[in-house]
């Protein structure tokens, strides 16, 4: 399984990140990539980017070197309704916002209905493309509801390679069981390097055997195509016309 776009990726304004944003472009291009998603952390997370750096990314170019760039956030979870730490003004500005939840940042580890009650309320938010790591044992969650509320909602779910390389020991049975679950009920998936430094873009070989193994098939993994993923934004901004 072949992938256009890293959608998923953290620069030094994260805080906790060691690459540029060049640094990670470039490295985007050398790999072979078509699309790079620079999705920053959301301002609760500490030593992380301030709300007005999220202004400021809307200066960034939109393509360089023939990579297509999305200027987003990784925003926080941050209370039981699916709140998040970032101001709608700036949500609305955005090419693409990942929602999940993080350490420190202002949520309360919950139960396995308090958690499932936040990612539910994330994927109904209307600024929301993508859950991040969902399988996160820190925060365990009834998988199957947060699927069928992902594909009722039109949403996609995160298979993270950096949860199953290193980062959120454990993941692995919970990312099976829900890519399992995406491949019986046709649920949109993305697969992701949440890179860290300019080595791990578009690192996501974990990930992919994972989705392999499940029977996840390319053509509902979004970032397959940078088509796809041009499209599913489109869809987006127009079901946001329609509410607003």
């Amino acid at each position: 399984m072949l992938l256009e776009a890293d959608l998923h990726t953290h620069t030094l304004a994260s805080g906790h990140a060691f690459s540029t944003f060049k640094e990670m472009v470039d490295q985007a291009a050398l790999v072979g990539l078509k699309m790079l998603a620079i999705t920053d952390h959301g301002i609760n997370m500490p030593g992380g980017p301030h709300a007005y750096y999220f202004s400021q990314i809307l200066g960034l170019p939109q393509e360089i070197n023939g990579i297509q760039i999305l200027r987003g956030v990784e925003a926080n979870i941050i209370d039981v309704n699916g709140s998040l730490d970032m101001p709608e003004r700036l949500l609305k500005t955005l090419d693409f916002v990942i929602a999940g939840f993080h350490a420190e940042t202002g949520y309360a580890i919950g139960s396995v209905e308090q958690n499932t009650r936040a990612i539910l309320g994330a994927i109904q938010n209307p600024y929301v493309h993508l859950i991040a790591h969902p399988c996160n044992p820190e925060y365990p969650i009834d998988i199957e509801r947060v699927v069928q509320a992902a594909r009722s909602a039109g949403k996609a779910l995160e298979l993270n390679n950096s949860s199953l390389f290193f980062s959120r020991p454990g993941s692995g049975p919970r990312c099976s069981q829900m890519a399992r679950l995406a491949a019986k009920t046709g649920t949109l998936l993305t697969i992701n390097s949440d890179a860290h430094s300019c080595y791990a873009v578009g690192k996501v070989e974990q990930a992919v055997e994972v989705a392999l193994q499940s029977g996840v098939k390319p053509a509902q993994v979004l970032n397959t195509s940078v088509r796809s993923v041009r499209d599913y934004l489109q869809s987006h901004r127009q079901r946001l016309k329609r509410i607003s």
